[in-house]
């Protein structure tokens, strides 16, 4: 004759009292993880998040954008457990704001600032000091991210400007909101000519790259990561999949340099 008072089987009342426990490490699988991260890391992030998924069981949501609007959100309350800058000034926006985890932020990845063409553009001037990119436009625009906040179109002036450019390149501008739509201003011959980073030349195969500018030419291209400080405790082991060999091969393959 059974003594329990609500007539609980013993299995169900054994299954009822391991649901009250807490997760152990072996439990923590298929939690959610969501990253805002610049729109220029869209392939690659993609790949390297597939490849967690299939290795943990966790999920990982991503949202692209510009460096700027993303922190702002971050900011303003939206939900992410991790931010992947294209520069350093929003990381450190995020930071002064105490936005981020602490301990948690690194500088991940490096790249290069090129200068596209579109189908069909003709010649177009070697990179250097003084060089008419103006004339090369031949009254069209040339495509940028806005360089008023969006770390693409901050590097691409840094660049005209130390060449002794910017001043003429000024009226004949079309700023996009971030360096992936400047690509297809360019993609789709909206825009004759473009600077964006190396790796998004690469994903598209319609443009083509004319020129690098100099290294010396802006500030060093560094893309830093963070948790954000409500980050769950799965974005902790993403990050440390990211900052691992498997993730840095995947992004070595996208055109990115690495950290050591």
């Amino acid at each position: 004759m059974s003594t329990n008072p609500l007539g609980i089987g013993r299995r169900t009342l054994l299954a009822l009292l391991l649901l009250a426990l807490p997760a152990g490490p072996g439990l923590a699988k298929g939690r959610t993880v969501t990253v805002f991260a610049a729109a220029s890391m869209t392939d690659a992030l993609k790949r390297a998040a597939a490849a967690w998924q299939s290795q943990s069981g966790d999920t990982v949501v991503l949202s692209f954008g510009a460096s700027s609007t993303l922190a702002r959100q971050i900011d303003q309350g939206a939900r992410a457990d991790m931010f992947l800058s294209a520069d350093t000034d929003w990381m450190d926006f995020l930071e002064k704001h105490a936005r981020l985890a602490p301990d948690t932020r690194a500088d991940l990845l490096g790249n290069r600032l090129v200068l596209i063409a579109a189908p069909g553009t003709g010649a177009v001037p070697a990179i250097r000091p003084g060089f008419d990119l103006a004339r090369a436009l031949h009254g069209g625009r040339l495509a940028l991210a806005d360089p008023a906040s969006v770390p693409a179109g901050r590097y691409a002036r840094a660049a005209l400007t130390s060449l002794h450019v910017w001043k003429k390149l000024a009226p004949h501008l079309a700023p996009a909101e971030n360096v992936r739509v400047a690509l297809e201003y360019v993609a789709r011959g909206e825009a004759p000519l473009g600077i964006v980073y190396a790796t998004d030349a690469k994903v598209q195969p319609t443009v083509r790259i004319v020129g690098t500018f100099p290294a010396g030419s802006h500030p060093p291209i560094i893309y830093p990561v963070a948790l954000t400080k409500d980050a769950a405790p799965a974005a902790r082991r993403f990050l440390d999949f990211l900052r691992g060999e498997r993730a840095a091969a995947i992004f070595r393959a996208a055109g990115f340099t690495t950290k050591p």
